[in-house]
């Protein structure tokens, strides 16, 4: 099972950007579907973005397509998330999971190996 680790979050004005790492160890971290998800305080943990384990294949939740950017590195064990555009309703702890395939790749229970999260805080 692949455990991850979720890291670059901060404090930036909106219309600036942010890019964040999640960091995997495992063998097998190649062969999973990596996915972002966000959660701010009061709500339920939302999908942004999942790609599939060669990168060829990515979705988007509505709210960030055009301005968020999923990407991996294998050799790395990393995938990216690249913001652009930052708007004060992204502000959330952003957290990456790992998935078996992109079946249902929107929902939550499909992914562990949860990391602690990293905090994004957009201000206004």
């Amino acid at each position: 099972q692949v455990q991850l680790v979720e890291s670059g979050g901060g404090l930036v004005q909106a219309g600036g950007s942010l890019r964040l790492s999640c960091a995997a160890s495992g063998r097998t971290f190649s062969t999973y579907v990596i996915g972002w998800f966000r959660q701010a305080p009061g709500k339920e943990r939302e999908f942004v973005a999942a790609i599939r384990w060669s990168g060829d294949t990515t979705v988007y939740a509505d709210s960030v397509k055009g301005r968020f950017t999923i990407s991996r590195d294998n050799a790395k064990n990393t995938v990216y998330l690249r913001m652009n555009s930052l708007k004060p309703e992204d502000t959330a702890v952003y957290y990456c999971g790992a998935a078996r395939s992109m079946t249902a790749v929107g929902t939550r229970s499909r992914y562990d190996g949860w990391g602690q999260g990293t905090q994004v805080t957009v201000s206004s």
